[in-house]
């Protein structure tokens, strides 16, 4: 399909047959956005794992420390004493089998939602209309916790979820084009850090094997990976 004016200028920008350093690459995609709205920078990581395979599989979460620059709307499942504690976290909406019932009818107006394990029974009930758009509770994205108050804080604050994706693939939004470079970057080396933390036992050979960035209806700049790690680690 062919590309639109706008792209096919921004892309004569980047050099397809260059792997850029993080500083570089941070920049060049701020500088070859090609929509009006603040566009969202994204990674995408290929990883040297078979995702069939349940000891390759590959899914985490990290706090970005720059944050995401996106407003993060955040629904709670829980009760009593807890329930306080997600408001005063700053929860936007929260409840237990009334928020069962409103999501039930049709309300799917958050971007996160938490629950406490205690109202998993409830919560399961809505496995096929949550786990659809990737927002049913889980253990392992730290989203079923009883420490509320600091869940809430750390996805407020850019706390993003990591997962591989079926053709071996990671895809995390690390920032907008508003960002300075230097937030992109720092952004950026925190979630490959994390991300080659969480090598699976079962991968063998390069396991991260390459890294591009793009902005929203961007073109893709390759990134150094060995950059990326040493910014992580002076970090």
């Amino acid at each position: 399909m062919p590309h639109g004016k706008k792209y096919d200028e921004a892309a004569k920008l980047v050099d397809r047959a260059r792997i850029y350093t993080p500083d570089e690459a941070a920049q060049l995609a701020k500088d070859t956005t090609t929509v009006k709205f603040d566009a969202t920078i994204e990674a995408h990581l290929r990883l040297g794992v078979d995702p069939r395979h349940a000891d390759q599989m590959v899914r985490g979460t990290v706090v970005l420390p720059n944050g995401t620059g996106k407003v993060v709307r955040v629904a709670v499942f829980a009760q009593g004493e807890k329930a306080q504690e997600a408001l005063r976290a700053g929860a936007d909406e929260v409840g237990s089998e009334d928020l069962v019932k409103k999501i039930e009818a049709g309300w799917l107006e958050f971007d996160v939602a938490l629950a406490t394990p205690d109202l998993m029974g409830q919560v399961g009930r809505l496995g096929k209309v949550l786990g659809r758009r990737g927002l049913m509770p889980n253990p392992k994205a730290g989203t079923i916790t009883f420490d509320l108050d600091r869940a809430i804080r750390e996805v407020k604050g850019g706390r993003v979820e990591f997962k591989v994706d079926k053709t071996a693939i990671v895809h995390v939004p690390v920032g907008k084009a508003s960002f300075e470079a230097e937030a992109l970057v720092a952004n950026l080396a925190a979630l490959v850090d994390a991300i080659n933390r969480a090598k699976p036992s079962g991968a063998k050979g390069t396991y991260l094997r390459t890294l591009t960035i793009a902005s929203t209806m961007g073109p893709g700049i390759r990134v150094d990976i060995p950059g990326v790690l040493a910014a992580a680690a002076a970090a």
